[in-house]
């Protein structure tokens, strides 16, 4: 398909470019419109490196150093404020108001992704108003319509006005929290946009939501390049990765310590203590792999052979370590889409998470994985010795990548958006 009905431009705006989930489903998504023949740019608001297919909103020595400034104060203050819980928390006190910006004008469409991090506060995102073009918002968390916290896990508190927050130090029913949540239900009274929540877990949550709830939301996935991320051989991947050729191989994203609640990384070192204890298996067979990690120093011990293979940016070797494993274990406790679910099926790779979030969108259960009961570490257990004894491994990596093919793919997503956009542009009447 090669797009021809008359978009002039689409501009996508996210805080940073191919850093974190939001970043690469941003990026990826601006380079499959592009190969659908649309006019798509991405600008961001801090580039770590420098990147000719984004456009930087902070160029400059000096823009730099302000946005940075900017992010650090954030960050700084969510540490002074809230409790050490691992969920995050963005207070948004600093910003910039892009209503005025050159590039935006431009646009035929204006579509957000993540934007805090001393990006766009309610003002700013209230502001967009004016430029009196259609909006669509890529929901990847659920931080638009809370009063700061990104996961929310139990609490429910964004179903109503937010307050007595779980995470901030100083709690009550005005909180921050609160007043934050009032700053946000205020900018987007008067503000027509159109919600696309990538699993079906978001749009549930969204439609819940009593900021949000009466907006309209469409379940458009994230994508990825089927080309890169593609099965490889599995012992020339392990040859090129100085991994076992014979031990069976469990891989898993950035774990960085026990007590981590949204990665789960307490429930995988139970599960894997119950591999050896119940289930007989022989820590001398298996082998973990973890890439991601900034620091092997500060790591826990999984009580298994593990190999860290450190932070991957390049997306080629990504693929070569998921086709490496017999299996690829996601035991966070809350996720929207997962990237990192995503490409391993697409590299061929079985996937055992906990039911949660968008990961069922993906992974189907006893078809190209396992989905284990949350919060379960005898089930993910479980779930490991399925993929461990499965009599047919190449089944598994076939389902695996089959589902991808068929709902992932950047020609089927970006059809997706392409027929959003088109919608919106036929049915938009300007002030």
């Amino acid at each position: 398909m090669n797009c021809t009905f008359g978009i002039v431009r689409i501009i996508h705006l996210n805080t940073y470019a191919g850093n974190g989930g939001a970043g690469r489903a941003s990026q990826r998504l601006n380079k499959a419109l592009k190969a659908q023949g649309i006019d798509s740019v991405l600008a961001v608001n801090f580039l770590f490196r420098p990147d000719r297919g984004v456009e930087n909103l902070s160029k400059g020595f000096f823009a730099k150093w302000i946005t940075a400034a900017g992010i650090i104060i954030e960050r700084i203050l969510a540490k002074i404020f809230t409790k050490p819980v691992p969920i995050p928390f963005s207070f948004p006190v600093w910003g910039r108001d892009v209503s005025t910006n050159s590039l935006l004008k431009s646009a035929d469409i204006i579509h957000l992704h993540w934007i805090n991090h001393a990006f766009l506060r309610p003002e700013d995102i209230a502001a967009l108003k004016q430029l009196n073009k259609p909006i669509v918002w890529t929901f990847h968390d659920i931080n638009a319509f809370t009063g700061g916290c990104h996961v929310k896990y139990e609490c429910d508190h964004y179903l109503r006005e937010c307050g007595n927050c779980p995470v901030l130090k100083y709690s009550g029913d005005e909180d921050s929290s609160h007043r934050i949540w009032i700053r946000k239900a205020k900018a987007y009274q008067n503000l027509k946009f159109t919600i696309i929540a990538p699993g079906s877990w978001m749009a549930e949550t969204v439609r819940k939501s009593n900021m949000l709830g009466n907006h309209a939301v469409l379940n458009i996935p994230n994508t990825l390049d089927l080309k890169i991320f593609s099965p490889e051989d599995k012992t020339a991947a392990r040859l090129a990765l100085g991994l076992s050729p014979d031990r069976f191989i469990l891989m898993s994203g950035f774990m960085p310590s026990r007590k981590d609640m949204h990665k789960g990384t307490s429930y995988l070192i139970e599960a894997l203590e119950i591999l050896q204890r119940d289930h007989k298996i022989s820590p001398d067979k298996i082998e973990l792999v973890v890439f991601g990690n900034r620091d092997e120093k500060n790591v826990p011990d999984f009580g298994v052979s593990t190999t860290f293979l450190g932070t991957i940016n390049d997306d080629k070797k990504l693929s070569l370590c998921y086709s490496a494993a017999d299996v690829f274990l996601a035991p966070s406790l809350e996720d929207n889409l997962p990237n990192t679910v995503m490409e391993s099926l697409a590299c061929g790779t079985p996937v055992v998470a906990f039911t949660t979030g968008g990961i069922p969108d993906m992974v189907k259960h006893k078809e190209n994985g396992y989905l284990a009961a949350y919060r379960s570490a005898e089930d993910l257990a479980a779930g490991i010795v399925w993929v461990y004894e499965y009599p047919d491994r190449m089944e598994l990596n076939l389902n695996s990548r089959k589902i991808v093919e068929e709902k992932f793919s950047e020609q089927i997503v970006a059809k997706q958006h392409i027929e959003l956009y088109e919608s919106l542009l036929n049915e938009y009447v300007p002030a």
